[in-house]
């Protein structure tokens, strides 16, 4: 071996021990993902080699799947790209209505970013999400991405982050970006004390999606790779529209969408506010448990409104309400957003107006 080539070896050795020494792992400088179940955790997002080569793009590592939603939870207007790994030799299970059933070290990761404003077509990462199957059960763990873009440091308490968006009419907003803390997570993820994924459903996943290596159904191809068992074919597997997209479904499926996506994880059975009483979920067709001509039972300032749904009259609605809303202890969602989401207030407020029957003469509510 030549000197050059020992001395490159040499240089190596040393970037790879001081990643050990930082993160646990080679980092960058390993192949395949790094698997951990158990504290502790990376320091940094390069521990878990997931990515390649930093952020710039953000090019998955083998065996690390991209992945996207019909309807995703709105988030400040960010770009969220999804990912999904699984240890070798291992599947998550079919379910036809709740999330599926993953393996242990299963490692979901969603990272969050803001198009710059210049129309250049780049982008700021602010944070990459990873909720990982841990041997005692799920974990939320939030890495912040650094000013050059190069890797994310694991902050279980992060500071908001300042950050500019393009508007569609051409302005500029300022958003003061609230990174989730890691126990948050569980605010969302929690069902009956058991801190779940939300978004990997049949029904958010089944579309097609552009990989590598051609366009196929999200379904179709996780159970191609070995990433999912059980699952039957597409055309017989539920499915939710897209909720900007009229071509995808009616304006009611495309709503009721948008409220199983942005409020059902803490609106249904076992989640954080069942004691509200309001079940979003996509799964029934009951106006009633939306809430329709029903008292809220929840805490917070309703703006007056005396029900959290009344049919024909958005203006009168607790829902429509609280998801205009930007204040503490008033928004909903309660964490997440900053901002209103206007379209998704409007295409809510659309399907509002059109249901029929009223509440009969509302009262003011004494809050």
């Amino acid at each position: 071996m030549s000197s050059a080539a020992s001395t490159k070896r040499f240089i190596v050795f040393l970037a790879c021990l001081s990643a050990l020494t930082l993160t646990g792992s080679c980092g960058w400088f390993s192949n395949g993902v790094a698997s951990f179940v158990e504290e502790p955790f990376p320091k940094h997002l390069s521990g878990w080699r997931l990515f390649v080569g930093g952020a710039k793009p953000l090019t998955p590592n083998k065996g690390v799947i991209p992945y996207d939603l019909n309807t995703p939870l709105f988030s400040d207007y960010a770009n969220k790209y999804r990912f999904v790994w699984m240890p070798a030799e291992t599947s998550a299970e079919y379910s036809e209505d709740g999330v599926f059933k993953f393996p242990v070290g299963t490692v979901l990761a969603k990272t969050f970013a803001f198009p710059a404003t210049d129309d250049s077509g780049k982008e700021r990462i602010i944070e990459t999400r990873l909720l990982v199957h841990a041997k005692d059960g799920w974990i939320g763990l939030p890495y912040v991405w650094n000013a050059e873009q190069t890797d994310a440091t694991l902050e279980l308490v992060a500071s908001p982050a300042e950050v500019t968006r393009k508007a569609e009419d051409g302005s500029v907003q300022k958003i003061h970006y609230i990174i989730p803390n890691a126990n948050e997570c569980k605010q969302c993820h929690d069902n009956a004390k058991t801190m779940l994924p939300i978004g990997p459903k049949a029904r958010n996943l089944n579309k097609d999606f552009a990989y590598a290596d051609g366009k196929a159904n999200q379904l179709a191809y996780w159970t191609k790779v070995g990433y999912l068992k059980g699952a039957p074919e597409a055309d017989t597997t539920p499915k939710v529209p897209v909720w900007n997209d009229a071509a995808s479904g009616t304006l009611e499926a495309r709503a009721r969408a948008y409220l199983d996506n942005n409020c059902a994880h803490c609106h249904q059975p076992g989640g954080a506010a069942e004691a509200s009483g309001v079940n979003f979920q996509f799964t029934h067709s009951d106006l009633r448990k939306l809430g329709a001509c029903k008292m809220p039972n929840s805490a917070g300032y309703s703006g007056g409104h005396q029900y959290d749904l009344v049919p024909g009259n958005p203006a009168e609605s607790i829902l429509l309400f609280r998801m205009e809303s930007t204040k503490a202890k008033e928004m909903m969602p309660e964490i997440g957003r900053s901002l209103s989401h206007k379209e998704g207030v409007a295409l809510v407020r659309e399907w509002l107006a059109t249901l029929s029957g009223g509440c009969g003469e509302t009262k003011m509510a004494a809050n």
